[in-house]
């Protein structure tokens, strides 16, 4: 079957479908929000002021007039009828000037006597709706420039001497000075000929250039006289506004963008930074890169100044220069340390050769700098811990963290594993665990008894131990709370029930 549109209500004022996103409904008909307005003074209606009558709309004040009981007293009160049919609403045919939805009839303005009434229209003035100018009261509507229409106001309003009101441009442009250049500023003359028609002179355009001047007092780009009205300045020399542009691509310039070049010509800032500013690799990558824009390899070697990146060849007096190659250190690539200046590039590790910074530099006994891993395995304690903060570190290439086990040799890992070097202190004098000397910066203390770190652990479990969980056994080890509780704690019926039960663990 073909296909049938769901069929929509019609807009009884416009006759085409209403949709829900733009219906009004008054008196069971659908209008669209557009046709929602008064049948006779076209005014934008809602609910609270629409009336119906026979598919039309009306303001109640409207329906009231045409619909409305009709009498004696119009115009006499509220309570009054009223003859009014609304028919100096109606309108023929011809467009009713149309404000804040309400449509206005032309209105009927009283004649005044000559020269009391608005000298546009000649109508009486009243108070309400006065504009002063000129000693002479103006209808605000007639309160228009006489040449270009645009309403005026105590700013902008100027009186000509034919006792019109103007304006300030079409003043200017009819009572103004008349000459060159106009438009060019409030001290310039002007020639609106198309304006002014015969009032205005007849000018010709000069040329300016072909009036040769002097050599060397003319415009520097085509030699001719250069006159007040026209001159530009540019680091002393005087140029025609007309020739004052780019050298290369003719952009027109001014204060802002204007450079002046060696060759005594002007460019804008492009062209001057491609013809004169620094050449090489990067270009238009940034502020800080340098430019080859337009220039082929033999233009740049040519212009290229010889430049030696390698500062370290120019020597500097001895004590004065860089510490590391010798070389005149200058402000552009100084490092300062510890009172002496170093190359940007020399300012590194002296081991590892590791760039560095004021966070990352530590300047050593021999007047070099290192980074903080070289100066600590250069300068640095030495002995047994090594890696373990605070302890000691041993960075001869040999490990030393090596332990006997059964005669076998392991690794720290073991937890039964034993020291193979240091001197033997004894059960009284050394560690109670394994009887090797404790040293200040490894001890950990327990009831007057000296543990290396590494030992001091539980006896049972080996858990490592702290202040807030050992516990000393009356054999003279150490104990963590569930190990000291199993073995020395009080045994009983109830094991695990509870915190006050006893246990037999």
């Amino acid at each position: 079957m073909p296909f049938k549109p769901v069929e929509n209500p019609k807009c009884p004022k416009c006759g085409k479908s209403v949709y829900a996103a733009e219906e009004r409904v008054a008196g069971g008909y659908k209008f669209h929000k557009t046709c929602f307005k008064c049948g006779m003074c076209n005014k934008a209606l809602d609910s609270t002021n629409c009336t119906e009558h026979e598919k039309e709309l009306f303001c109640k004040n409207c329906h009231a007039r045409k619909y409305g009981p009709k009498g004696y007293g119009f115009g006499g009160g509220a309570g009054c009828l009223s003859m009014d049919t609304g028919s100096h609403l109606q309108t023929d045919g011809a467009p009713l000037e149309i404000r804040n939805g309400a449509c206005l009839e032309p209105r009927v303005i009283a004649r005044a006597p000559e020269g009391h009434g608005c000298p546009r229209c000649g109508g009486y003035v009243y108070a309400a709706e006065q504009m002063l100018a000129r000693g002479k009261a103006w209808h605000r509507e007639c309160f228009k420039c006489g040449n270009c229409a645009k309403r005026l106001d105590s700013v902008n309003c100027c009186e000509g001497p034919d006792k019109d009101i103007y304006c300030k441009v079409c003043y200017a442009k009819k009572f103004g000075p008349k000459g060159y250049g106009y438009g060019q500023g409030g001290g310039a003359l002007q020639s609106d000929s198309l304006a002014n028609g015969e009032l205005a002179p007849r000018t010709t355009v000069v040329d300016t250039a072909v009036i040769k001047a002097s050599p060397g007092q003319g415009c520097p780009r085509c030699g001719g006289v250069v006159f007040a009205a026209e001159q530009v300045l540019s680091k002393g020399r005087e140029w025609h506004r007309k020739c004052y542009k780019c050298r290369d691509c003719t952009k027109t310039l001014d204060s802002i963008i204007a450079c002046d070049g060696p060759d005594r010509d002007v460019y804008c800032k492009t062209c001057y930074g491609k013809k004169w500013g620094p050449h090489g690799y990067g270009f238009a990558s940034g502020a800080g890169f340098l430019q080859t824009d337009g220039l082929t390899e033999m233009e740049i070697s040519q212009n290229r100044p010889f430049y030696n990146p390698d500062t370290t060849s120019i020597k500097a007096p001895a004590g004065q220069g860089c510490p590391r190659c010798g070389g005149m250190v200058f402000a552009a690539e100084q490092q300062l340390a510890k009172g002496t200046m170093w190359h940007k590039k020399c300012f590194n590790c002296a081991e590892c050769h590791r760039p560095l910074d004021s966070m990352l530099a530590c300047d050593g006994p021999d007047r070099e700098i290192h980074c903080k891993a070289c100066y600590g395995k250069l300068f640095g304690p030495k002995g047994f811990g090594y890696g373990h903060s605070p302890t000691l570190v041993s960075t001869n290439g040999e490990s030393t963290i090596a332990y006997y086990l059964d005669g076998n040799l392991t690794n720290a890992n073991c937890p039964e594993a034993r020291p193979v070097t240091g001197a033997k202190a004894g059960r009284e004098g050394g560690c109670r665990r394994c009887g090797f000397a404790v040293y200040a910066a490894e001890q950990m203390i327990s009831k007057n008894r000296i543990w290396h770190r590494r030992c001091f652990s539980c006896c049972d479990c080996r858990k490592s131990l702290d202040s807030t969980n050992l516990n000393d056994g009356p054999d003279g080890e150490i104990y963590c709370r569930g190990c000291y509780s199993r073995n020395f704690g009080i045994k009983g019926v109830g094991f695990g029930l509870g915190a006050g039960t006893l246990t037999m663990a």
